[in-house]
């Protein structure tokens, strides 16, 4: 959960694994001639014929829009250099596409591409860039491994592909392939023969062995081969020395062979889903690696060395078997997120007070017996996730939560709290509070306090009213209370949205403003009258006895009633 919101965060993704080139941003139109034109998620049908007579055209964006075909006019665009036409609902390619000898780069993916009518692209020499992605690709075409000498990129990941034809040897100029989620059993053994090769991904597929040619790829610096069923890393795998990405996670290796010590330059590690024990000695050496992913990997506690990692930023240690929060951890000064979700923790050291730029900590599912407070000594964090989807529940939250200034994001989901503490008002910068699945009775009236609050989740509590001055928290965006016996405001304002729910609580306001107005009025013409305030009222009747002034009145009509006395007249 942690690394889902982190990754999401940082870098657009919602992955925890290692991060991969994304597709570069088109460039903006250079002064008022038209290089550059986007027509995309246009819901087009066709291309606009005045879109066709743009000769000077050098980068064309038709991405997400209805196309079911390319119009022979296409070959007027004698200029265009990049060509987007991915996620369309196109079948056919015409011939004369082939005629765009200018073209470098061009995306089909996401089409329901007739496999015969791919050789078009054969004819596009000058291409270098060829993305194929989701497009039920079985075989890839020959024509286009004898044709094409300059191609620097070939994405075809979430194909059906098995293998490569030999004539992809031919693609001497490789440097990008990607083959993610495909059919593969065995590793293309021809990628072996492209020397100029970087980037290399084969995640999701069947392979077991990465053959020992491996050591021919010298410039490789990304290999990604996660969620295979390799058991063994080979010792050839060390000659890559260029590498400073490495993703095998969620295979069956249970250790890394000690050749890859020489790979000293690596700064992102995927090891998650191997069931390791412990962590392997070499990693320790390796000072360079930034981001290190070991969830789920059997491990108990950590080597005495790990300190020694002092540029890892992020650490992912997630789903393990520690039973004490590893004080390794707070010697690495430049950690900023920390994911220990799903472990056994029931204490936090101290000493994570030396986590000095740490932004991010999640200790979901953990075993704190009572609110960790150590957690409060590091004033950098910005994001903390408490949430207990497994573990002992939460039954409080300090007041001293206040010392987290910079807290943005708080996730305090499946505890058994029934109440939130006042001083969470001062936490002024907090912009998300999760605290679904608890048994909250009340919010406190700081709440309202909370001036950049965008979202606020009370799904599933006790609440029956909202603060009055809640109409306050004018950057809220989402406010979630489902599942709740909500009183005031009621359920069918509630399901109008939060300008409905603002409207009725600056009603409700003001009415019992007016109510304490008019109350206050009330006691103040009975005061004046000699009726008596309200409360000695409300006294006297208990008692069974009446108001100052209606005792004066059944005096004067006693003496009424009475003898004179002697020596004086009637």
């Amino acid at each position: 959960m942690f690394a889902d919101h982190v990754l999401k965060l940082l870098s657009g993704k919602q992955k925890t694994s290692v991060t991969k080139p994304q597709p570069e941003a088109p460039p903006e139109r250079v002064g008022d001639k038209k290089y550059f034109l986007d027509a995309s998620n246009k819901n087009l049908t066709f291309i606009p014929a005045n879109i066709l007579e743009l000769w000077e055209l050098e980068e064309l964006h038709l991405e997400n829009n209805v196309l079911e075909g390319i119009a022979r006019e296409i070959h007027n665009l004698t200029n265009l250099k990049i060509l987007y036409l991915n996620n369309n609902d196109m079948k056919l390619i015409c011939k004369d596409l082939g005629e765009l000898s200018n073209l470098q780069s061009l995306d089909f993916s996401n089409n329901p591409l007739v496999p015969t009518t791919l050789p078009v692209i054969a004819h596009l020499r000058a291409l270098r860039q060829l993305r194929l992605y989701k497009i039920q690709l079985e075989k890839f075409p020959i024509q286009i491994c004898k044709c094409l000498h300059h191609l620097e990129l070939l994405g075809l990941s979430h194909n059906k592909l098995k293998d490569l034809p030999k004539e992809i040897v031919n693609q001497t100029k490789l440097k990008e392939i990607y083959l993610q989620d495909n059919h593969f059993e065995n590793f293309p053994q021809e990628l072996c023969a492209l020397y100029n090769l970087e980037i290399i991904d084969l995640e999701q597929n069947r392979i077991p062995v990465i053959p020992d040619e491996i050591s021919s790829l010298t410039k490789l610096e990304k290999f990604f081969i996660a969620s295979n069923v390799v058991t063994v890393l080979p010792d050839s795998l060390g000659s890559c020395n260029k590498l400073i990405v490495l993703d095998v996670s969620n295979n069956y290796l249970h250790n890394l062979p000690s050749t890859l010590k020489e790979l000293t330059e690596i700064r992102e590690l995927g090891l998650s889903g191997n069931c390791m024990e412990k962590v392997p000695r070499l990693i320790c050496k390796w000072t360079m690696l930034h981001l290190l992913y070991m969830k789920n990997t059997c491990l108990k506690t950590l080597r005495r060395s790990f300190k020694r990692l002092l540029n890892v930023t992020i650490l992912d240690l997630s789903q393990n078997y520690f039973e004490f929060f590893p004080q390794e951890i707070c010697a690495l000064k430049n950690l900023e997120l920390l994911s220990l979700d799903d472990n056994r923790i029931c204490q936090v050291p101290p000493e994570v007070v030396n986590l000095v730029k740490l932004k991010a900590l999640s200790l979901t599912g953990n075993n704190f017996m009572i609110f960790p407070e150590e957690v409060l000594l590091i004033e950098s964090l910005e994001q903390l996730y408490l949430g207990q989807d497994q573990g002992t529940k939460l039954t409080y939250i300090s007041e001293n939560i206040m010392k987290l200034t910079n807290l943005k994001e708080l996730y305090l989901e499946n505890n058994s709290l029934e109440n939130l503490p006042d001083s969470l008002g001062s936490i002024k910068t907090l912009e998300m509070l999760d605290c679904h699945n608890n048994q909250l009775k009340e919010l406190p009236d700081s709440i309202c306090e909370i001036s950049a609050l965008k979202t606020l989740l009370l799904e599933n509590n006790q609440l029956t009213a909202l603060p009055l001055k809640m109409d306050e928290l004018q950057n809220l965006q989402v406010l979630n209370l489902e599942g709740n016996p909500m009183e005031a405001p009621p359920p069918e304002v509630l399901h109008a949205g939060i300008e409905e729910i603002w409207k009725y609580l600056k009603e409700r306001r003001l009415m019992i403003t007016m109510a304490t107005k008019l109350q206050a009025w009330y006691r103040a013409v009975r005061v004046r009258k000699g009726l008596g305030s309200n409360e000695e009222i409300y006294k006297l009747l208990k008692k069974g006895k009446t108001s100052p002034k209606d005792k004066k009145g059944k005096k004067g009509e006693k003496e009424k009633g009475k003898a004179p006395a002697k020596g004086k007249k009637k």
